[in-house]
Order: structure tokens, then C-alpha cells, then sequence
């Protein structure tokens, strides 16, 4: 979810810039309503399990132009089947690995989204500076009404999913922070999420909303714009924030979170809140590429340090929220 919306700075470049355009987009069956309400966007195709389900349609389009801004070997294949031109950007998984694996950090400074440009360089598109973008359907906007009535005045949206464990801020510590708010929070995510929403809400005594699995992500989306303020993991929803220029504290858990996933280092947008200590050196193999037991395998040489004057400017008492936080790169 995360790339879908990194990558809409391309797609609206791709349409601005280039005139008599078509404009078709491929992805997963789950993703189609995040593209099919993108207005720059022409047409959807969709796979559910595998690309035989699409390329006889995609070889009838006869496309000037394949732009692979998810560079696998799905994508890779789809090209060898439909034989057209093709671009791509530079995705340096050797670089990301080298920096998970021994700490070794040749990641380029530069941003994600200026590196998925690339694969329209030569087309003349340029980034235009304007920031990610994420649209949501009519049917899926939300009335603040829906809530319960002390959320009416203001909230805190916290997501509480992540895509793996090393990228979940663990529920006594989600606990710790919302107990330090003087705001109601709600608790966004998905069905997977529900019963780590309960536990954190068991272990608090504030007021505490669980919409994880309530809300359809065009509608947990639209929730995140009503929002005041956004604590957030490294997730998709993250970027859905970023996109609408919400004050947002990002809470990366991982080695993987110093490389191009953290935003202080260039996969959001409009987050300086965060400053993470630099980590201890690991013994290589110590945090696996992908997965974990989360906080507990890894260590800091000193605590999170947050800017609130920055972020949180406008709510009240989250100056405090460094206390929730101050211990979460301590070994347990």
C-alpha cells in the first residue's frame, strides 16, 4: 500500500506533463479502488492470483510504454510476455540488504520518490515538487458524527498495524503513549489488528476507540484526515497521512527502519518529527530482512527523541509522549 501511494507523484506527473496521454495502471485485485478513484488514471487491470489472468488484455492494448515502478520478477515476467518498451528506477536491493544484514549504509541520499522518477527520465517527466497524493472515493467519506461524541472536538488517529513485527510498536508501549494523551485516540488498521487494538485499550484507562476492521481504508483514510494529530508505524496508512499533510510522529522498530523506510531518511513526506539515535552495531543475521520478534532485537544508545514544537504544536500535553517512548529501544 505503502508504494501505491509513493509512486503517485509519477502518475500525476505522467498526466500533467505529457499531453494526449492514456494512462493504464496494473495491480492487485485488493488495491484496484485506490487507483479506479485516481482521476489522472484511464484504466485498471487487476490480478487476484496471477498475470495469465490479464495478459491477453494487456497484449490487445499494444502499449507504447511499460513504466515498472515495482521492479520484481512478477513485473519482469509481465514484460517478457508483452514485449514492449520498457523503463524502471533504480530499487538497489543489494545496497538495502547490505545495510539489513551488516550495516553497511550506501544508501544515495535521495528521496524514494525522486528514484521512481527515474523510470520517467527519459520521457521528460520531472517531479513537480507537490507532494504524494491519495484519493478517496464519495461512498467512503466519513461524517465525524460517527463517532463517539468526546470525539468530536479532536482526536488522535494511532495505527496500530504493520505489514511485519519488527514494524508494530508493541501494545504496552502504544498503551504507555496513548496514557500520556490528553485527547481521545482513535485506533485505525485492519481485522488482523483487532485484537492487539483490544489489548491496548485493556491496558489503558483513557478513551480509546478500536476502528481496526470497523473501517474499509478509503474510510480509515478519510478518518485519518479528520484526525489532529497521527502516531503511526512504518504502514501504509503512514503514507496515506503524509500525503494529507497530517502532523505525524513515525515509529520505526527495525535496522531495516535506518535504511529507506524510516522518513527521516526519505520514504515519507512532511514528517521531521522523528530523530533516531544511530544503532548499536549487530552481529550480522541479527534482524531478519523481513519479519522479527519486533522491539525486542534491537538496541539504541540512548532514547527516541521527538520535536513536538515542530509536529504537535496545536495538542495539548503530547510534549509528554517522549516519556511513552523513552524506553523503547531498551532490550526487554
Amino acid at each position: 500500500m505503502g508504494d501505491i501511494v509513493l509512486t503517485s507523484p509519477v502518475i500525476r506527473c505522467l498526466r500533467s506533463q505529457l499531453s494526449d496521454l492514456e494512462l493504464h495502471v496494473l495491480t492487485k485485485e485488493a488495491f484496484a479502488g485506490v487507483y479506479t478513484v485516481n482521476p489522472y488514471i484511464d484504466k485498471v487491470f487487476t490480478i487476484k492470483d496471477e498475470l495469465g489472468e490479464v495478459v491477453p488484455l494487456l497484449k490487445a492494448e499494444r502499449y507504447d510504454r511499460i513504466i515498472d515502478l515495482h521492479r520484481n520478477l512478477r513485473s519482469f515476467g509481465l514484460w517478457l510476455r508483452l514485449r514492449r518498451p520498457r523503463s524502471v528506477f533504480p530499487k538497489l536491493n543489494l545496497r538495502k540488504w547490505l545495510l539489513v544484514r551488516l550495516h553497511l549504509d550506501l544508501m544515495p541520499e535521495v528521496h524514494v520518490v525522486d528514484r521512481y522518477f527515474r523510470a520517467v527520465r527519459r520521457l521528460g517527466v520531472e517531479n513537480d515538487g507537490l507532494g504524494l497524493e491519495f484519493f478517496i472515493a464519495p461512498e467512503d467519506e466519513m461524517d465525524l458524527h460517527e463517532l463517539p461524541s468526546d470525539y468530536h472536538e479532536g482526536f488522535v488517529a494511532m495505527v496500530t498495524g504493520g505489514k511485519h513485527a519488527t514494524k508494530i510498536l508493541p501494545a504496552p508501549k502504544a498503551a504507555e503513549v496513548i496514557r500520556v494523551l490528553e485527547r481521545p485516540v482513535l485506533l485505525l488498521g485492519g481485522s488482523e489488528d483487532y485484537a492487539r487494538a483490544e489489548e491496548i485499550i485493556r491496558l489503558t484507562d483513557g478513551r480509546v476507540f478500536n476502528g481496526c476492521g470497523r473501517y474499509s481504508l478509503g474510510q480509515s483514510a478519510s478518518l485519518l484526515r479528520m484526525a489532529d494529530a497521527v502516531i503511526t508505524n512504518d504502514t501504509g496508512l503512514m503514507h496515506i497521512a503524509s500525503a494529507f499533510r497530517k502532523r505525524t510522529v513515525s515509529v520505526p522498530l527495525s535496522a531495516r527502519d535506518r535504511g529507506p523506510g524510516v522518513p527521516c531518511r526519505g520514504e515519507g513526506l512532511e514528517m521531521p518529527a522523528l530523530q533516531q539515535d544511530r544503532l548499536r552495531p549487530l552481529p550480522a543475521g541479527a534482524f531478519p530482512l523481513y519479519g522479527g520478534s519486533g522491539y525486542r532485537h534491537y538496541r539504541r544508545s540512548g532514547p527516541l527523541t521527538i520535536d513536538f514544537a515542530n509536529c504537535f504544536s496545536t495538542i495539548e500535553g503530547l510534549m509528554s509522549l517522549w516519556l511513552g517512548l523513552n524506553a523503547l529501544g531498551q532490550r526487554r
